[in-house]
C-alpha cells in the first residue's frame, strides 16, 4: 500500500483551468482521505488547479482590488469613493502598516496558499498512481507555481520564509536575499525542459516553456541582471511563436484570449459565484454609465456600477500623443441614464481606463477577461532596456521599441537623439507607462528606475525610500515569532 504525506488543507477546485474544456471536471476529494487526492490524475491535477488559482488570486474582487491597489502607488490612476477605496487608500497615500487593508491578505497568503499546494504534490508525487510522464510534467508545473508565488512575494515583500516542504518547521524565517533570488531563478531554470512548448499545455492556463522564459526575463530585469535579461529575452523571441497582436484596443477582450502576444496570465471566467471573474469595470464605469457613442458600448442589463471610482491622473492621461491608439482604451465621455453627454477629459472628472473590455460572457459583476500578467510587448521592451542598460544606447534596442510604437501608430524613434543611456531609460519608461497601464506593471517598472518614491513626493505622499516593499502583515508576524518584520517599518 502507498504511503502519502499528511495533507493539511481543504481543496476546493477552482474553475479558472477548466474555462476552455468543459470534460475536464476533476472530482473534488476530502481531507479525511488524502491517499486518494494521488490516487488518480483527476485528484492531483485538483491540488495543482488549486495552486494556479492562489498565485493567480482571481477571485470574487481580489484580482480588480490589489490591481487598483498597486496602481493606485503609481503615477498612472487612483481611486475614489467606495469599498475598494478604503482599501485602497492606504496604499495610494502610502500609509503602510501591515494591518490596515484586507489587501494584505491578497498579497501574502495567495501566493503562500499555491505554494502549499504545490508542496503537496512535489513531497507525493513519486508515489502517486501516474505515469512518469505525468509525474515529470506535473512537477515541472508545480515547481513553476511555487517559484511564482515567491517571485509575488519577493517583489512585495522582499525575502520571506522559504517554504519548500509540507515537513519543514511551521515557524520559519525570512530567507537572505541570496537564498530567495537563487531559489527563483534555479527553480525557473530547472522546469523549462520539462514543460511543454507554447501552445502545445494541456489546457489553457496552464504553464509551458515560454511562461518560464517570460517570469525569468522579467526576473532578471526588476533585479538587474541585465545581461541575463537580454538573453532569455532573445531566447522568448527566437522561439519564433510570439508575435504582437495586430489591434491594441482588442488585445485585452475575451473574444481574442489566447493570442500569441500573451505570453502568461491569469484566466478569467464570468460566473455568479466570481471564483475567477475579473470586477474591475464595475469601478471604471463613470456615475450612471449608460453608453458610450464613439464604441457602442451600452451598460448590459445585469451589469454593476459600483460605488469606487478608478480614474486616470490627468497628467498621465495628457501624455499620450493624440494619435496613440493605446488610448483609445481611455474614455473621456460618456452618456449617462438621463441622456446627458458627460466629459470626462482634463481637468474635468478624469478620464476612465475600459482595458479590460466588457464583452457577452457577463455574470452579475463578474467578466472573463484574462489578466495580462507578461505580454511579448514586455518581452521586446525588456530587452531594449537591457541592452541600453549595458551598451548605451544603441540600434536594436530602438527598433525593438518601434515594434512596439508602431502598433500603437507612433511615428519611430531615432537613435540619434539619445545622446545617453539615461535619455533611452527615460523614454522606456515613458514608453512602458503607455503600453502596461493597469497591468500591475507599472510599481516595479518605476522602483526599477529608481522614481517609485520621488513621484510619490512630488504627488504630496509621505513616501519613505523603504515603502518600495511593503510591511510584513501583522498577522504573519503574529503567527511566526521568528519573522522579523521589514527595515523601517
Amino acid at each position: 500500500m502507498k504511503v502519502f504525506k499528511k495533507i493539511c488543507l481543504g481543496l476546493a477546485l477552482s474553475t479558472m483551468l477548466v474555462q476552455c474544456e468543459s470534460s475536464l471536471d476533476p472530482e473534488v476529494f476530502s481531507e479525511a482521505a488524502p491517499d486518494q487526492l494521488f490516487s488518480s490524475l483527476d485528484g492531483t491535477l485538483s491540488i495543482l488547479y488549486g495552486a494556479y488559482s492562489n498565485v493567480a488570486a482571481v477571485n470574487t474582487n481580489d484580482a480588480a482590488d490589489a490591481l487598483v491597489a498597486e496602481e493606485s502607488m503609481t503615477d498612472v490612476m487612483f481611486t475614489t469613493a467606495g469599498a475598494i477605496d478604503v482599501w485602497a487608500t492606504n496604499f495610494m497615500d502610502f500609509i503602510l502598516d501591515g494591518v490596515g487593508s484586507r489587501l494584505y491578505s491578497v498579497y501574502w497568503n495567495k501566493p503562500y496558499q499555491g505554494i502549499r499546494n504545490a508542496n503537496n504534490i512535489l513531497d507525493n508525487i513519486e508515489d502517486a498512481n501516474l505515469t512518469e510522464a505525468q509525474k515529470t510534467l506535473i512537477a515541472a508545473e508545480a515547481r513553476f507555481v511555487r517559484a511564482w508565488g515567491y517571485n509575488n512575494l519577493y517583489f512585495d515583500f522582499g525575502p520571506t520564509p522559504l517554504r519548500t516542504s509540507t515537513s519543514q518547521e511551521l515557524e520559519l524565517p525570512k530567507a537572505s536575499e541570496e537564498e530567495m533570488l537563487t531559489f527563483i531563478e534555479t527553480e525557473l531554470l530547472a522546469v523549462i525542459p520539462d514543460l511543454p512548448d507554447p501552445g502545445e499545455e494541456e489546457l489553457y492556463g496552464r504553464a509551458h516553456k515560454g511562461a518560464a522564459m517570460g517570469l525569468l526575463t522579467k526576473f532578471y530585469l526588476n533585479t538587474g541582471q541585465w545581461q541575463k535579461s537580454a538573453d532569455m529575452a532573445q531566447d522568448i523571441i527566437d522561439l519564433q511563436y510570439y508575435e504582437l497582436f495586430p489591434d491594441y484596443f482588442g488585445l485585452f477582450q475575451v473574444a481574442n484570449e489566447g493570442n500569441r502576444e500573451l505570453v502568461w496570465i491569469r484566466p478569467g471566467k464570468a460566473d455568479l459565484d466570481r471564483t475567477a471573474g475579473i470586477s474591475i469595470m464595475n469601478y471604471a464605469y463613470p456615475p450612471n454609465f449608460a453608453s458610450h457613442p464613439p464604441t457602442g458600448l451600452t451598460f448590459c442589463e445585469g451589469c454593476r456600477n459600483f460605488a469606487t471610482q478608478l480614474r486616470m491622473r490627468n497628467d498621465f492621461y495628457n501624455s499620450f500623443a493624440a494619435d496613440d491608439r493605446r488610448a483609445s482604451l481611455i474614455i473621456t465621455e460618456y452618456v449617462n441614464s438621463n441622456g446627458e453627454t458627460i466629459d470626462l477629459s482634463p481637468p474635468n472628472d478624469n478620464p476612465r481606463p475600459f482595458k479590460y473590455w466588457p464583452a457577452d460572457d457577463i455574470a452579475g459583476p463578474s467578466y472573463g477577461n484574462d489578466i495580462p500578467v507578461i505580454r511579448y510587448a514586455d518581452i521586446l521592451l525588456a530587452r531594449a532596456e537591457a541592452l541600453n542598460r549595458l551598451n548605451g544606447p544603441n540600434q536594436e534596442s530602438i527598433d525593438l521599441i518601434n515594434e512596439v510604437r508602431e502598433r500603437a501608430g507612433l511615428d519611430d524613434l531615432v537613435l540619434t537623439d539619445f545622446g545617453s543611456a539615461e535619455a533611452l531609460n527615460e523614454a522606456i519608461l515613458i514608453e512602458r507607462g503607455w503600453e502596461f497601464y493597469l497591468e500591475g506593471i507599472r510599481r516595479d517598472d518605476l522602483i526599477r528606475h529608481g522614481e517609485f518614491i520621488s513621484r510619490a513626493q512630488e504627488r504630496g505622499n509621505p513616501a519613505q525610500p523603504h515603502h518600495v516593499r511593503y510591511p510584513i502583515p501583522q498577522f504573519a508576524l503574529d503567527a511566526n515569532p521568528v519573522l522579523e518584520q521589514n527595515d523601517g517599518y
